[in-house]
């Protein structure tokens, strides 16, 4: 049986989708991030990085949301392209595209506008032009298709989800989702599948840490509280 160690942010949230969608057995172990939990010794045994969501196949960790997905789709041979060179190369692309700038791009916009102790103007702007941008360009994609690969439902749809689900919060937009409509079905459709609402429901299994206090802030942006770099 898997081991899914996750809590309830988007990486998390993205392979809990797909355990819920493939009907993998696993077991969920809660990582409360608030309260310091991915720092313990055992945890980055898992992920030297001390971040979820991370899983281990029968001996085997792994950990990095978008790798977690991959490896679990070739394993099943689950929500994949068609079995072709060009397709692979085109799911990858992608894949790290989300990995490499729509997921921290969108976690810096809200970091930099919610969480952080000073509000810097220009990282603001950046992060949520640059959010934006990225946002834009998955729309675009989908305008070609049903799918993030066309009328496949796949890895990349999910990867899509797990941010997208955050987006009004994470750019305070209530009304982000009329400019990306593309996007907007996406998640509608994805949202109403019946892996999704068990995915979503997972996280009220846990008694997770609701507060954001100077604890948590301590736990999950260490360097607020680290001496100044010497120049």
């Amino acid at each position: 049986m898997i081991k899914f160690f996750y809590n309830a942010a988007p990486n998390p949230m993205k392979v809990a989708l797909f355990l819920e969608e493939s009907g993998l057995d696993y077991e969920p172990v809660p990582i409360d991030s608030k309260r310091g939990q991915q720092h313990s010794e055992t945890f980055k045994q898992i992920n030297p990085n001390a971040k979820v969501p991370a899983i281990i196949d029968g001996d085997v960790p792994i950990f990095d949301s978008n790798a977690i997905l991959l490896y679990l789709a070739d394993r099943t041979g689950q929500f994949l392209p068609p079995d072709d060179h060009g397709s692979r190369g085109t799911l990858l692309s992608w894949l790290m595209f989300i990995a490499s700038g729509l997921g921290p791009y969108s976690g810096q916009a809200v970091h930099f506008r919610k969480f952080a102790p000073e509000q810097i103007p220009y990282a603001i702007k950046r992060y949520d032009f640059e959010a934006r941008r990225h946002w834009q360009i998955i729309d675009d994609r989908l305008a070609e298709g049903r799918y993030m690969m066309g009328d496949t439902y796949t890895i990349l749809d999910m990867a899509v989800w797990g941010w997208g689900d955050r987006l009004t919060y994470m750019l305070a937009d209530d009304n982000i989702m009329e400019k990306y409509p593309n996007l907007d079905r996406l998640m509608k459709e994805l949202d109403a599948r019946p892996a999704a609402q068990r995915a979503k429901a997972l996280p009220t299994q846990h008694a997770f840490k609701q507060e954001f206090d100077e604890e948590a802030m301590q736990h999950m942006y260490p360097q607020i509280f680290a001496p100044d770099p010497v120049v």
